[in-house]
């Protein structure tokens, strides 16, 4: 195999990237000379932006082309492109004189460049970005990027040659954009041209500094090298290996990349000279290997197996640095034919590791899924008849579009202006009312095509619209913009969820009398982080305003001392049990009530509490709250005890608390409630709150005895998802 140091480049790859470019153009009698002649007319007089006579740059183009190995049909493309823009109705004059595969690929290849124009008009920092993005959107039909990579490396051959300075923007699009380009294509004598060129532009001192330190000139060590790659190549086939050995010596750019990368001094790049030797199975690499350690003085600490221990991309090879007679360094890489091809066409890891640039020799991976795709790239172009009978594309699944400022936006296929709005910015999305493409007024529904620019015409305010969620109409394609209309939705039915629970509240809270209470207090004393959690609860009917009010109304407030400490009740004295059931010991006339906060019931243990109008408040006597009050007022409390209890439906009934902590499901309140059910326990009020998947429910059950309510709770904790269950 040749290379660039020792002749036209043969590489198998190269041959295939220019027959898969050339597949669908079809060859003529002579149709390149009928196309310089077609064109010569139209721009011989004239010139490009950058100041090169039109046709001379044509005239180069196709000279590049022959060179990377392309037919005359491709030759002939480069001069129609030129003409294309001095054409009024370019498509069909070219279509008439040369068919329609050429006026395509002149037409797309000017819509390129005037995209690739407004997309290197932003930040310097997006610049190379956009271009890059641009130009792979066009790369479904690969002339159009041999014609690109032939053009960049005649502008920068023609501002050498006159010596003038290139722009930054060229040279750094050039560098960023271009040469990584025709590297992952393989078309290698273009890279690292464009890569020399390019970088003399940008840092000529630095050029200027390495090329003095290189002992010696280009040509010459590119003639030392191709005379080491004969030598090498014979002395190890008379050791009986059938070997393959090319050269490859590094050029300008390279060794300061590797010198930045590495950190290195330029006496420290031992790879400024290089052979790659190719061997038929794994066992001749060592056998390749110990001859070379034989033949050369190998460099300490500069030899890597990775054969035995290969890179975590899957990369194979030995590695080693020798010295020649003259001390020169030599870095020599020895590997199978399959290594050989996973190294050059395999994974995008090690495409990256070439490309990520001065801080690039750590291993980096593919960094997206458009970088991956672009890792393959290599190897479909292979299957060159696949690729050029099908006519697919890497990038059939995106779209690269325009935004007015030039902004390049990147799309699924099929999208349309709602779904370019979302993706530059939710809120347009939401105002998109309507979409110039190009200038033009379209559809909302009409799918977008590679490199237009679109306008989006918006609403001062307002929302989308239900139909960009029906599939059956066509208005969305991305699934985030899917995602951002649902949510607009979602969030709209929030809104009037929260105002109705808000409004509930509210009046609550008047009716209590206490519209003074903070709306966040309330929230952070129910265990919400914020008022509109609570309205929203209660808006959908899923938290109890009873628990509001239970809030509202704490327990009885101690007495003042000098309240009226006893009123009389009018109920009949004689031994009768008082109202609910409780005998007030010693005075039994008094009224009494079941105090909110414990809600006692038989056979609790009791006390009473004397309150200021109400009578006689009973409390369990483990009632927290009667124990504060106790502490403080000891002289109003009383004993009391349960009167005797009556059977049937004179039986008097207590309501008691259980609260229950469960994980939430579906069915649970509905399980839990079947226990009660079925032990005659009826539920008179059930208060329920979800926080973070757990579910904390309230059950407010009337009970005759109390000591049942052991055996309840028990079935209750067997529920599927209770944690706990007990009495308030």
């Amino acid at each position: 195999m040749k290379t660039h140091e020792d002749g036209p480049p043969q590489d198998p790859t190269l041959a295939g990237v220019v027959a898969a470019a050339e597949q669908s153009l079809p060859q003529q009698a002579d149709a390149l000379s009928r196309a310089r002649a077609f064109a010569e007319p139209l721009i011989a007089h004239e010139t490009l932006d950058t100041g090169e006579n039109m046709l001379a740059h044509a005239d180069a183009v196709a000279a590049i082309l022959a060179r990377m190995g392309g037919s005359e049909a491709m030759q002939a493309a480069s001069y129609l492109v030129y003409a294309c823009p001095m054409l009024a109705r370019p498509q069909e004059a070219i279509a008439r004189g040369f068919g329609e595969s050429y006026a395509d690929l002149a037409v797309q290849t000017n819509q390129l460049v005037a995209v690739q124009r407004q997309a290197a008009s932003g930040s310097a920092a997006d610049q190379a970005e956009n271009v890059r993005k641009m130009l792979l959107a066009f790369s479904r039909d690969l002339r159009v990027v041999m014609l690109r990579l032939a053009s960049r490396l005649q502008t920068l051959r023609w501002f050498a040659a006159q010596k003038r300075q290139v722009s930054e923007q060229v040279a750094r699009e050039s560098l960023e954009v271009f040469s990584p380009l025709a590297n992952r294509l393989g078309i290698w004598q273009v890279k690292w041209e464009l890569e020399d060129l390019a970088f003399r532009a940008l840092e000529p001192d630095t050029y200027k500094q390495v090329a003095r330190l290189l002992d010696e000139k280009r040509v010459e060590r590119e003639t030392y090298m191709a005379q080491l790659r004969r030598e090498v190549e014979a002395e190890l086939r008379a050791q009986g290996l059938q070997v393959q050995v090319a050269g490859r010596p590094k050029h300008i750019f390279s060794i300061v990349k590797k010198m930045r990368g590495k950190s290195l001094d330029f006496d420290r790049v031992f790879d400024v000279r290089a052979l790659r030797v190719i061997v038929r199975e794994p066992r001749e690499c060592y056998a390749a290997l110990a001859w070379v350690h034989q033949r050369f003085e190998p460099v300490e600490g500069e030899f890597d197996d990775y054969i035995a221990r290969p890179k975590p991309n899957g990369y194979q090879s030995l590695h080693t640095v020798v010295r020649d007679k003259a001390g020169r360094p030599i870095e020599i890489q020895i590997r199978t034919q399959a290594m050989h091809e996973h190294a050059e066409h395999g994974v995008a890891a090690h495409w990256a590791y070439k490309e990520a640039g001065t801080k690039g020799y750590a291993g980096i991976a593919a960094s997206s899924a458009y970088d991956a795709k672009i890792a393959v790239l290599r190897q479909l172009l292979a299957w060159e008849r696949d690729i050029a009978g099908a006519g697919t594309s890497l990038f059939a699944d995106r779209i690269y579009v325009l935004t007015p400022q030039a902004t390049v936006v990147e799309l699924t296929q099929g999208s349309t202006a709602v779904d370019f709005a979302y993706s530059v910015h939710t809120n347009l999305g939401h105002r998109c009312r309507g979409a110039r493409v190009d200038g033009a007024l379209v559809t909302l529904s009409t799918p977008l095509k590679n490199g237009q620019t679109v306008e989006v015409v918006t609403a001062k305010e307002g929302g989308p619209s239900r139909d960009w969620l029906n599939p059956e109409l066509g208005f969305l394609a991305s699934p985030r913009a899917k995602s951002k209309v649902r949510a607009w939705f979602n969030e709209q039915a929030r809104h009037e969820t929260v105002a109705r629970g808000r409004e509930a509240v509210e009046k609550l809270l008047q009716r209590e009398g206490r519209t003074a209470f903070k709306l966040e207090d309330l929230a952070d004393q129910l265990g919400f982080k914020a008022a509109d959690d609570l309205f929203a609860v209660v808006g959908k009917d899923e938290f109890s305003l009873r628990t509001i009010e239970t809030l509202l109304r704490p327990a009885e407030a101690p007495p003042d001392v000098d309240e009226v400490l006893l009123k009389k009740s009018r109920a009949a004295a004689g031994g009768a049990s008082p109202k609910g059931g409780v005998l007030v010991v010693g005075i039994d006339s008094l009224m009494t009530q079941l105090a909110r906060c414990c809600k006692p019931a038989p056979p609790d243990a009791i006390s009473g509490f004397v309150t200021r109008g109400k009578g006689v408040s009973i409390h369990r006597a483990d009632c927290s709250n009667f124990r504060q009050m106790a502490a403080r007022q000891g002289e109003r409390v009383i004993q009391v005890e349960w009167g005797r209890a009556q059977a049937g439906p004179e039986a008097a009934i207590y309501p008691v608390d259980v609260s229950v902590e469960a994980a939430d499901r579906q069915g649970l309140l509905r399980d839990i409630s079947d226990v009660f059910a079925k032990e005659k326990m009826n539920v008179v009020g059930v208060q329920t709150q979800s926080v973070k998947g757990t579910a904390f429910m309230t059950f407010t059950i009337e009970v005759a005895d109390a000591s049942r309510l052991g055996k309840v709770l028990s079935l209750v904790r067997e529920v599927t998802g209770v944690r706990s269950a007990r009495r308030r």
